[in-house]
């Protein structure tokens, strides 16, 4: 048998030449071939645009969204050089257009064309060109009208110059992104509005109108104060501080080897008990992973705080320190950074790396703080307190984590480990029935009276407690809760910032088909039913988006003739039966409690799926459900007695009133 090899010698090395570096290769450039991808090609001839607003020349910039999924931007800018370039011996077209590496922007140190600029790489204005389907530019300057068109990365015609008369000078570029270099080009609206809201917080004065031709939309973004708008913005009503804002530039360099750039640092913060938020720019590119700014924010921030703290003895004896995370909890911080060299950590600029930077803003954010904190007594005490009610919160958070993880992990046998439930046979999930019942009598009852097949049992011993009040460390203490959430199988969903990682739920480790709750129908029962319903709604809310709980309607009124029963569920029902049985001695027994029934009685009103009655929970609305269960069970005392005034008849024909 002879065997297939392929040759590789010189000629296997090919290199990639025109369009096709970016056509063929475009997660290299765009960081993904993605949607990703294709909004980063977009916000690559933004920024060219938003780079000559910056500095001075034009302070509106237009962009279309228009049906096919093409784009416009159009700027009023000094408009691109596309004529002869006689040092180049090239058209600026093609060196803007048609090479990688080629633009205006790499003697930004000196600061004669841009001094921060978004763009830096000379990549952006031809990789969008390349990986486009057609572009079309427009450039008004020098009393001309240029005009260039594009194929699949490919001029068509040359450059068109046609003297003009304008009212300003500007670039339009119209393309569309190409399917066969994207896997997706249908940027949608949110990702423009997102990313044009933060140009116009990060370059104050600079108004960004966004047209959608999908919606018929026109949205237009413009902060007057840039960052300090948009702190109070993000504030609301929650900012116990005023906002702060600190701004400064320095000089240095990276290495000792490296040349000498300049940097511009503007931060603005307050700080709230409900919002938190840290974002960082530089040269208004969005810094998504953050890198040198967010380091120095954060080495800053508990540096002067823990500072503060220790100074004034805030901590408690042998208190450990506080992390950043417990400031960030209550922190709105925006950074904005510009710099004449930047690091970026690749083309698609989400993080930067320039080591002078980070020093730089550490250490004038480090004495800035310090001033702010000596000179605002009133405000410096109100952070402390709350930084170290985060810091406390946490450290109960991951107690308790520790707790429930420890009492729900692991495969339990709850049949051995929980006290009085009762299993079924079936394994099959799909068919298993858990029926939560009130107390040791009705689990008699239950018990003798159920299918033993694929219902199971679990008492509940008196009145669990409020869920909807207690915080999360005595929820699990509660050895009632601890025991149903086992016997549920599922984990506990946690939704507040301090305890994230005690959410263990999986829908997938449910043991149970239906969870049916079965309370005496008075008072009392009307109340455990409520209990229960309120752990489940805070600690497995999704059971009752899913339609998994169930309410088991008991009776209220056993009407005998002869040896015939009829139960009714209401005095409606009980009415409507007398009628039917008008004339004749019949007998009406209010029901006992699911205790002293029979277990025939049970099966057959309770138990038995062809005739007994279950109301499915399903929150239909869930902020009306959110609202029901804080008026019913929370701390609003005067509005609970102000809807049983005006309700509470409504309820009475389902209690014994007699």
């Amino acid at each position: 048998m002879t065997r297939k090899t392929r040759n590789y010698g010189n000629e296997s090395i090919s290199a990639l030449k025109g369009a096709d570096r970016v056509r063929l290769r475009p997660g290299v450039i765009f960081g993904s071939d993605g949607l990703e991808g294709c909004q980063q090609s977009f916000f690559e001839i933004l920024s060219n645009s938003i780079d000559e607003a910056r500095e001075g020349f034009g302070k509106e910039i237009r962009i279309i969204r228009h049906r096919d999924w093409s784009i416009t931007v159009i700027d009023h800018g000094r408009g691109i050089p596309v004529d002869y370039n006689q040092k180049e011996q090239k058209y600026n077209w093609e060196l803007v257009f048609c090479e990688l590496y080629a633009g205006s922007k790499y003697d930004n140190i000196t600061g004669e064309v841009y001094e921060y600029s978004l763009g830096l790489n000379g990549l952006g204005a031809c990789a969008t060109q390349y990986s486009s389907e057609f572009m079309h530019v427009t450039v008004f300057r020098d009393g001309y009208k240029y005009s260039l068109e594009f194929k699949k990365g490919e001029n068509v015609g040359g450059l068109k110059k046609e003297k003009a008369k304008y009212d300003r000078t500007g670039t339009t570029i119209y393309w569309r992104p190409d399917l066969e270099v994207f896997t997706e080009i249908s940027i949608p609206i949110e990702y423009y509005r997102q990313t044009l809201k933060r140009q116009a917080v990060i370059n104050p004065g600079i108004t960004f109108i966004l047209e959608d031709e999908e919606s018929g939309n026109t949205e237009v973004f413009y902060y007057e104060r840039g960052i300090v708008d948009y702190v109070k913005e993000l504030a609301g009503e929650s900012a116990f501080t005023d906002v702060q804002y600190f701004e400064s530039s320095a000089k240095g360099r990276d290495r000792e080897d490296k040349p000498e750039y300049k940097v511009k640092m503007q931060i603005a913060f307050m700080f709230s008990n409900e919002v938190n938020v840290l974002e960082y720019y530089h040269n208004s590119s969005f810094l998504e992973y953050g890198g040198a700014p967010d380091r120095a924010v954060k080495n800053a921030f508990l540096f002067a705080i823990d500072n503060y703290l220790k100074n004034n003895n805030k901590y408690n004896k042998n208190e450990s320190k506080i992390s950043f995370s417990d400031i960030q909890d209550s922190l709105i911080l925006v950074s904005s950074s510009f710099s004449t060299v930047t690091s970026y950590e690749n083309q698609t600029k989400k993080s930067i790396t320039n080591k002078f930077i980070q020093e730089a803003m550490t250490e004038f954010l480090k004495s800035q703080l310090e001033i702010y904190l000596i000179e605002n007594r009133e405000e410096a005490e109100k952070i402390a307190g709350q930084v170290l009610v985060n810091k406390r919160s946490r450290e109960t958070a991951e107690r308790a984590r520790i707790d429930v993880r420890k009492k729900l992990s692991g495969k339990i046998d709850i049949s051995n480990r929980v006290k009085k439930f009762v299993d079924c046979r079936t394994r099959d999930i799909s068919k298993r029935e858990l029926y939560i019942v009130e107390g040791d009598s009705a689990l008699g009852s239950c018990k003798m009276g159920r299918d033993a097949e694929f219902q199971a049992i679990m008492p509940v011993r008196g009145k669990i407690l409020n869920c909807l009040k207690a915080d999360y460390e005595n929820i699990f203490k509660n050895e009632i809760i601890v025991d149903l959430l086992k016997v549920l199988g599922c984990g506990v969903e946690i939704k507040t910032r301090h305890n994230k990682d005690l959410n263990t739920f999986s829908l997938d480790n449910l043991k149970w088909d239906k969870i049916i709750i079965c309370t005496d129908a008075d008072v009392d029962g009307f109340q455990i039913r409520a209990l229960i319903l309120a752990m489940l709604y805070r600690l497995t809310p999704t059971l009752i988006q899913k339609g998994k709980v169930y309410i088991a309607e008991s009776p209220l009124f056993e009407i005998t003739y002869k040896d015939k029963t009829w139960f009714a569920y209401n005095e409606k029902e009980k009415n409507a039966i007398l009628q039917k049985l008008q004339g004749k001695k019949v007998t009406i027994q209010r029901s006992k409690g699911l205790g002293e029934n029979n277990p025939e009685m049970m099966w057959q009103t309770t138990m038995n799926p062809e005739t007994r009655r279950l109301i499915k929970v399903l929150p239909d609305d869930a902020e009306m459900t959110r609202e029901f269960f804080d008026l019913l069970l929370g701390d609003n005392l005067q509005g609970r007695k102000e809807y049983i005034t005006l309700h509470g008849h409504e309820y009475m024909d389902m209690l014994d009133v007699s």
